[in-house]
């Protein structure tokens, strides 16, 4: 959802564009994955990534540290480092800090920068706890011995696949979306921005994107929902996605066919209910309020 989601407003504002290559570019990407089924553009990347990439002896090598091949692609692993002090620990301390401060500086600034206050606190917490994490952990490079890598994390092409095609198949869709909220606001606000001297790039960001949020965000859910429906095609490439546990291995142990898909339609069901929630709750917050 979240690469789909920034592809897919990338690809839309290039829609919009007033550089024509650009908007050409847009349309042939929308037109030409939109009208492809799914299903084919899921067999076509497991096709193109087990067939397309060398052996493992021949792996493509990203920097020593990343490797690529047809069984998929090897990332570096990662342990907790030795320090005096549990990283969780000093987390926690980092954490608490910073958590203190915060709140000290929003009783003390004004009530028309407690937000801007907040919002920068917050990222600086999430900076040094990322610094933190990335500082105490001991990095685990993969080696090749014998006929296969040795430590690493391992993304098998199906997963790979799977992500990709979800991706670029979901933002095809999403960009029209984006491009029909573009263009409901009206074009008097980018007239009024560009007599303020405000440049296109601001222009987009602070006054229309803001307020195309409201013609987004209602058929963005309904987006969402499919694509969370639409992994289930991983069983066709022989994923072990929450389906192929369900209906394959769970079944095959207990058989009790009308439970076991009775209780997959039921998390298919809460999940979908989740991210209506939070769409719907995220699209109050973010209507206009009109007098």
């Amino acid at each position: 959802m979240i690469l789909a989601t920034v592809l897919g407003t990338i690809i839309g504002v290039a829609r919009v564009s007033k550089h024509p290559p650009t908007a050409a570019a847009a349309l042939v990407y929308v037109e030409g994955l939109r009208n492809i089924p799914l299903l084919l553009q899921v067999l076509f990347w497991q096709q193109l990534l087990i067939n397309g990439l060398p052996s493992v002896r021949q792996s493509l090598n990203l920097g020593g540290w990343v490797f690529l091949n047809n069984r998929g692609l090897v990332l570096p692993d990662v342990s907790a480092g030795a320090l005096p002090v549990p990283p969780s620990s000093m987390a926690a301390i980092i954490a608490a800090t910073l958590i203190g401060l915060i709140v000290i500086a929003l009783r003390r600034a004004e009530p028309s920068r407690r937000r801007q206050v907040a919002v920068w606190g917050l990222g600086a917490l999430l900076a040094l706890e990322v610094l933190l994490a990335t500082l105490t952990v001991d990095w685990s490079r993969p080696a090749l011995t014998g006929f296969n890598f040795r430590n690493g994390v391992v993304l098998v092409p199906e997963f790979v696949a799977l992500v990709v095609a979800l991706t670029i198949y979901n933002a095809a869709f999403i960009a029209e979306i984006v491009r029909a909220g573009i263009e409901s606001v009206n074009k008097g606000q980018r007239e009024a921005a560009a007599a303020l001297g405000l440049p296109p790039r601001l222009t987009m960001r602070l006054i229309v994107l803001p307020q195309a949020m409201r013609v987004v965000i209602p058929p963005l859910a309904n987006q969402y929902s499919h694509l969370l429906k639409a992994s289930s095609l991983a069983t066709v490439i022989g994923y072990p996605d929450l389906v192929n546990v369900f209906l394959g291995t769970t079944l095959n142990q207990t058989g009790r066919a009308i439970e076991i898909v009775t209780m997959t339609m039921a998390v298919y069901l809460v999940l979908s209910a989740l991210v209506a929630g939070f769409t719907s709750w995220f699209n109050a917050r973010v209507a206009l309020v009109e007098r």
